[in-house]
């Protein structure tokens, strides 16, 4: 599905119109100020491929197994197969810590005699049972109902049940896929064998009549018990934009039976990326965006807390703060937000964590613009020598969501962006995020770990052991923003992932451009899945 950012269908009754139709960026005849193309199958790894069948595997036996390392990051990919992984989600086995999962988004590509491209995304499950030393890749949708699946989301529930979210597309054409459904599978034996099924569907294409399900989560407690939320972005004719809502989906049976969809998002209709958190008493709340200021285009993050036994809203979603990720915020490079001297697509997105020492204690975590002194941007400039100042946004809530604090900057040097959050099991909240603070040219990433000091202070720990540089030499998702930035990637992914380890330490896990990769006869810089165990 190659679909554009939001920012290319914005709302064509804004004052900065003219403005961006002369910076070539489409505009609808509809509003369409929310992002529904952040998923897997959104960006081709590599220019002029085309949808096809992915290889063939069988469920319970490993793609593939990794030679075990003591190293301090770990590379967890080993497929035969050419492609990239990105969007990295990870999950621990709460009753065997050396057992993780991680989900990513995986591109299998291939090489006709002719020259021409192939490419499938199946996502599939990244298995450790020593702790992080050795993976192996198990598949999780082996009868192709799905040609791609995308935006994977993973979990534990008490019992040591795992759970596997994405979305799943059918192909309808060499370049084009049905609006997604949402497919969840279940394992048993620790990620090895996988169970399938539909939670949700999604019906028409981007450019018809029709449900597009987006950006799923999911979060498992108890014995058996499991929610998914999503966006649902209801298209009209010709894929005009109508309205965004989220939804919920609930099982108490470890995935053999799933409610039907409740709208979650109150009266708000423009909504947008949603995440899950499980409170130590059994609440369950649901944070999300919407984008309540057309005129700027920037979100609104609100929380929601919502039944665990149905799924169904409690209350009101509650306003959390303003996210400062408008049209003007960024600078652009392909007709979306980027950061200084880059061509990666962005967003703010981040996610809510529960605090495992005190129910009533919840955080909410993003990244955007509101130190960066560079802007206003013009979507019709280049991002190239622009300064930015991206940062990760803290907010907080004592009071079991009914209060939050004023969100707060912890400030870095350069940019930080896409974090994501938990607290430790001592209640110590914890961000993983990508931070460019250790390069003065703000252009090469580390992962690094920010950890609540108290009084809003925070400490650093850099986890990863070599930098990405995003800005050029990219074998996948490549083009050339400008001279001297020669195959910039334009997409990373759209999150990384941090879960707390039962020991009281962190495991971390991110997309790193460290590893040459070689296709079609082209080396360059490739992406991969690293992980990182940081101890307590």
């Amino acid at each position: 599905m190659r679909l554009g950012s939001r920012y290319q269908r914005l709302a064509a009754g804004i004052a900065s119109v003219t403005l961006l139709a002369s910076a070539g960026i489409a505009l609808a005849d509809d509003p369409q100020p929310v992002d529904f193309t952040h998923n897997g199958v959104s960006e081709a790894p590599v220019a002029g491929a085309v949808f096809g069948s992915g290889p063939a595997a069988k469920t319970g036996v490993a793609i593939c197994t990794t030679e075990t390392s003591t190293d301090a990051n770990v590379n967890t990919d080993c497929a035969p197969t050419a492609g990239p992984y990105n969007e990295s989600s990870i999950a621990v086995n709460p009753t065997d810590a050396g057992n993780m999962i991680g989900g990513l988004n995986d591109y299998q590509l291939g090489l006709n005699p002719g020259g021409h491209v192939t490419e499938s995304v199946l996502s599939r499950a990244h298995v450790t049972f020593d702790g992080g030393k050795t993976w192996s890749e198990y598949p999780i949708n082996t009868n192709f109902a799905y040609q791609g699946t995308g935006d994977p989301a993973v979990a534990f529930d008490a019992n040591g049940r795992a759970y596997y979210a994405t979305l799943g597309f059918r192909f309808v054409g060499p370049v084009n896929a049905t609006n997604p459904d949402i497919v969840v599978a279940t394992s048993g034996d620790k990620g090895k064998t996988w169970r399938s099924k539909v939670v949700a569907h999604g019906n028409g294409n981007a450019t018809s009549v029709g449900d597009l399900l987006d950006k799923e989560y999911i979060a498992a407690w108890g014995d058996g018990n499991a929610m998914v939320t999503f966006g649902d972005f209801r298209l009209a004719q010709k894929g005009a934009y109508v309205n965004a809502k989220i939804y919920t989906v609930v099982t108490h049976d470890g995935g053999r039976r799933w409610s039907k969809p409740r709208v979650i998002s109150g009266s708000l209709h423009d909504a947008f990326v949603s995440t899950p958190a499980v409170t130590a008493d059994g609440r369950i709340f649901v944070s999300f965006m919407n984008t309540d200021d057309l005129a700027s285009g920037r979100d609104t993050y609100y929380v929601v807390q919502v039944d665990p036994a149905t799924g169904a809203a409690m209350g009101d979603p509650v306003s959390v703060g303003t996210v400062i990720d408008g049209y003007f915020d960024y600078p652009w490079a392909f007709g979306r937000q980027t950061y200084q001297d880059s061509a990666f697509r962005t967003w703010a997105a981040g996610n809510l964590a529960a605090d495992p020492t005190d129910a009533d204690h919840l955080a909410l975590v993003w990244s955007d613009m509101r130190n960066t002194t560079d802007g206003p941007f013009d979507p019709s400039a280049s991002s190239i020598g622009v300064t930015t100042n991206s940062d990760v946004i803290v907010s907080e809530s004592t009071d079991g969501g009914a209060s939050w604090s004023p969100p707060t900057a912890w400030p870095l040097p350069g940019d930080q962006f896409m974090p994501w959050t938990t607290f430790d099991t001592s209640g110590t909240l914890q961000v993983g995020t990508f931070d460019r603070s250790g390069d003065p040219a703000n252009h090469k990433y580390d992962y690094s770990l920010l950890t609540d000091t108290g009084g809003g202070s925070f400490s650093r720990t850099v986890v990863t052991t070599t930098q990405s540089d995003p800005t050029t030499d990219n074998r996948w998702f490549a083009a050339s923003p400008a001279a001297g930035y020669p195959y910039a990637t334009t997409f990373l992914g759209d999150y990384s992932n941090i879960a707390a380890t039962p020991d009281g330490g962190i495991v971390a896990y991110w997309t790193d451009l460290r590893e040459n990769a070689t296709f079609a006869g082209v080396t360059r810089s490739g992406e991969d899945g690293y992980f990182a165990k940081i101890a307590p």
